[in-house]
């Protein structure tokens, strides 16, 4: 692979919130060189490839941090409601579209059929394209909780283990397909009638039995925790990231703050305030959500990120895309909300998804910022997210996504199968 040399670039390397306005970035054997001032950069005299990015916004890679990949832009009630050759192809048209979309890395939070490992040792493998993946299997959760009851269906979206012996068994089992994430259910859902957030649907002892041979077998634990309660259980026991985290108390804040440099948090917003505007799609109106409680989860988050926030707790980008209401490609939409909904500056919700998503995504530290020895994963921008993060979610204005060094374009065509020249316009 020959080296790249990317200049007249406005370079964001994530670190903080500059933006280097004539900007270098030297990428060689699939890892950053140099990322800085051009006036700081001095070519050895290696043959290159040189990419003039005519003033264009180079920035890392982003992170998707609760992804579900094997979802198929479905009704709740049909996610995977097929084949697994076919739901197999969904997820590697997925992954794709991930990465196309500007996300070199991503964090499952859930896999039907399996199929993340798999996928990941394919993406790993060259053989197929998509993100860098961190990934686990079915959801685990006890008898009656979300993953047991929301919807219904089969035990292709599940792992039911009740007591904390079996919960073990059922961890070593994720361990023996060689997941890197374990994701359980500590409370429930407002649609769920038998679990809503609040009640606790694990008991400390099998909440500790989970983590505990989780992070023996070298996996980490991501969980599903709306309410304070269950968040604050997350935090005693050591999960690693907790999606949602809607309603914190002080007590919960608290506990975050004092564990933030080891713990990561992902409100997952798209999936209410898509409920709330899109809910109809699945046979349920706006008013109906309201009832069910979801535009105050919305207000709560608000301001339970705003808490997160002032101390200081890294919040990431993502959650619940691939369903009809939010389908694959559209992940970026997460910046938007962080600006308009959290009150975050453009910089700030940048930062969420590449420095602070790369720091969750990768625990040695290799991804998320344009540094000197990390991986070479970045996007560049026909246009300014700093200005305005909206332009992220435009596919058109992705000019071309690298992974490990190598230059994706065209992901986002209609058929990828058709031939293209695989080079920057």
């Amino acid at each position: 692979m020959k080296p790249m040399l990317i200049h007249n670039a406005r370079v964001f390397c994530g670190i903080n919130e500059e933006v280097i306005e004539d900007g270098t970035v030297w990428v060689a054997n699939g890892f950053i060189r140099y990322a800085g001032p051009s006036v700081d950069f001095h070519h050895d005299g290696t043959d290159v490839e040189v990419y003039d990015a005519k003033g264009r916004f180079v920035m890392p890679g982003m992170t998707e941090s609760h992804v579900h990949l094997s979802y198929n832009n479905a009704h709740p009630q049909q996610l995977n409601n097929q084949p697994l050759p076919l739901a197999m192809l969904d997820a590697v048209e997925n992954a794709r579209v991930l990465l196309g979309s500007g996300f070199t890395s991503a964090i499952s939070f859930g896999s039907a059929q399996g199929l993340d490992v798999p996928l990941r040792d394919a993406i790993n493998e060259g053989r197929v394209c998509g993100p860098r993946l961190a990934a686990s299997d079915r959801d685990l959760g006890s008898t009656g909780s979300n993953a047991d009851g929301t919807y219904g269906g089969d035990d292709s979206k599940k792992i039911i283990a009740d007591g904390p012996w079996a919960i073990r068994k059922a961890v070593r089992s994720l361990a023996k397909k060689r997941c890197d994430i374990v994701k359980i259910f500590l409370d429930g859902e407002a649609l769920n009638e038998y679990a809503p957030p609040g009640v606790l649907t694990y008991s400390d002892e099998e909440v500790d039995a989970a983590v505990s041979e989780a992070h023996i077998r070298g996996m980490r634990v991501v969980c599903h925790s709306r309410s304070a309660a269950a968040v604050k259980q997350a935090v005693r026991f050591g999960v690693d990231i907790i999606g949602h985290a809607n309603y914190l108390d002080a007590e919960a804040v608290a506990m975050l703050e004092a564990e933030r440099h080891r713990i990561f948090v992902g409100p997952g917003i798209a999936w209410e305030v898509s409920l709330l505007d899109k809910g109809a799609q699945l046979g349920l109106p706006r008013d109906a959500m309201e009832q069910r409680g979801y535009q105050r989860e919305v207000d709560e988050t608000i301001a339970s990120v705003k808490r997160l926030r002032e101390s200081n707790v890294r919040v990431l980008v993502g959650g619940d895309y691939g369903l009809n209401i939010t389908p694959h490609g559209t992940n970026a939409k997460d910046l938007e909300y962080f600006v308009d909904l959290f009150g975050m500056s453009n910089v700030e919700a940048l930062l969420c998804a590449t420095r602070d998503g790369g720091a969750a995504a990768n625990t040695d530290g290799m991804v998320g910022t344009l540094e000197d020895g990390k991986y070479a994963d970045l996007v560049i921008v026909d246009g300014d997210p700093t200005d305005d993060v909206r332009v992220l979610q435009d596919h058109d204005r992705i000019v071309g996504v690298m992974k490990a060094g190598i230059m994706h374009c065209g992901l986002m065509q209609s058929n990828p199968y058709v031939p293209q020249e695989n080079t920057i316009k």
